[in-house]
């Protein structure tokens, strides 16, 4: 899915406004999304507003990412590296803001079956890059930080909209039931323990959304959700502390020459 430099640059940004753009709609138009989260509730309806707080800060990052990608220069060799990782991300990221703005029509338009397609294509786009694709973290780059907070929160949220959507496009008013709550602890569980601090951070979140959102429709089930969530945050701690996943051995990650070069600068 290779792209050159010059239509990273105007593609990655084209796609975050007209994500933004598909925001304002959805928040401002009558019904608007909230509206529509009310009118629809599933045993994985999460609190809306811890949805909106997550999306805020994470937007602040995706402009600090595109600025990266617009400064660098792929004619330096030192940031052509780093430019190279940022470039593989963008078709995945557009994708992704694409799917994100799609789905705010047909959620607006109370489709939540159509919208779901759009949910399923981003979430798994967004999965397939940080599992298949993305490369360790390198803390001395900037570059390399930003795209894994971009590239993993966006995936971490997809796991909730994945199950959000879902559940109440095909689900609705229908409480968990046995199944489903033993999947969500096996499921969240083995996915903590596979996870970094970012990702994992974002796990526990998604969880946490989701036990004060069934605080007011299944307090059983909001229990468990929040004994869910800290089991899972003491997963991913445990994990992370044990065995450091940046820059460590086993991290995947080795110093090049121009990490070398970028020291000294």
């Amino acid at each position: 899915m290779g792209i050159s430099y010059s239509t990273a640059k105007w593609m990655a940004p084209a796609s975050f406004l007209i994500d933004f753009a598909a925001q304002q709609y959805g928040m401002l138009s009558n019904p608007n999304m909230k509206t529509i989260h009310d009118r629809n509730l599933s045993f994985f309806s999460p609190q809306p507003f811890f949805i909106a707080g997550f999306f805020f800060p994470q937007q602040l990052f995706q402009l600090a990412w595109l600025y990266r990608l617009y400064k660098l220069d792929p004619k330096k060799p030192g940031e052509r590296t780093e430019l190279d990782q940022m470039v593989d991300f963008v078709p995945y990221y557009s994708v992704g803001n694409i799917c994100i703005a799609t789905w705010m029509v047909f959620w607006n338009a109370e489709r939540l079956d159509i919208s779901n397609i759009f949910v399923v294509i981003n979430s798994l786009s967004q999965l397939y890059y940080v599992i298949a694709k993305l490369p360790a973290m390198n803390t001395n780059s900037t570059s390399s930080i930003l795209t894994n907070i971009v590239s993993k929160t966006f995936a971490g949220i997809g796991v909730l909209d994945l199950l959000h959507n879902g559940s109440v496009a095909f689900a609705k008013d229908q409480p968990a039931t046995t199944m489903v709550k033993a999947l969500t602890g096996v499921g969240f569980g083995l996915a903590s323990a596979a996870s970094d601090w970012i990702f994992g951070g974002c796990l526990v979140y998604d969880l946490i959304a989701l036990a004060v959102g069934q605080s007011a429709l299944d307090s059983g089930w909001a229990k468990m959700l929040g004994a869910y969530a800290v089991g899972s945050a003491a997963i991913v701690a445990a994990k992370n502390l044990a065995r450091p996943p940046y820059n460590g051995p086993g991290s995947g990650y080795s110093k090049t020459a121009t990490d070398d070069i970028q020291d000294q600068v």
